[in-house]
C-alpha cells in the first residue's frame, strides 16, 4: 500500500447518502443492498467507499472539503429558491431551516464552525 492516497474523501454528490438509503430500507423492509466498493470523488478521483465521509471534520482533502462546501452552499442556493415558488410544498420557513443546516455544512468544511 506504499504510496497510497491516505485522505479521507468526499462523495462527488454530497447528498446522495447511499448508506442512508441503505438503512432505511434495512428497517422498513429488512432488505440491505450492497454499497459501492469505489465512489467518485470531489477531488476528481475514485476512491474506496470507506475512505470517504460526509461529516466535514473528517475529511481531510482539501478539494473535498471545498467541493463540499460549494456544493452545500449551492444546495442552500437552491432550496429557497424552491421554497419561494408559488404552490411549493415546502414552505418558505421549512426551506429556510434546510438551507441553513447547508449552509452550516459548507461553513464546516470551510473550517470555520
Amino acid at each position: 500500500m506504499a504510496g497510497a492516497d491516505q485522505h479521507v474523501h468526499v462523495e462527488r454528490s454530497v447528498i446522495r447518502g447511499d448508506a442512508t438509503v441503505r438503512n432505511l430500507l434495512a428497517g422498513t423492509f429488512g432488505l440491505v443492498g450492497d454499497l459501492p466498493e469505489t465512489v467518485a470523488t470531489g477531488c476528481g478521483l475514485r476512491v474506496p467507499y470507506a475512505m470517504t465521509s460526509s461529516r466535514p471534520e473528517s475529511v481531510t482533502c482539501l478539494a473535498c472539503r471545498e467541493h463540499g462546501r460549494a456544493e452545500h452552499l449551492r444546495l442552500a442556493g437552491q432550496i429557497e429558491r424552491l421554497g419561494a415558488m408559488p404552490g411549493a410544498v415546502v414552505g418558505g420557513a421549512e426551506a429556510g431551516r434546510v438551507a441553513e443546516h447547508h449552509r452550516d455544512l459548507a461553513r464546516r468544511f470551510a473550517g470555520a464552525e
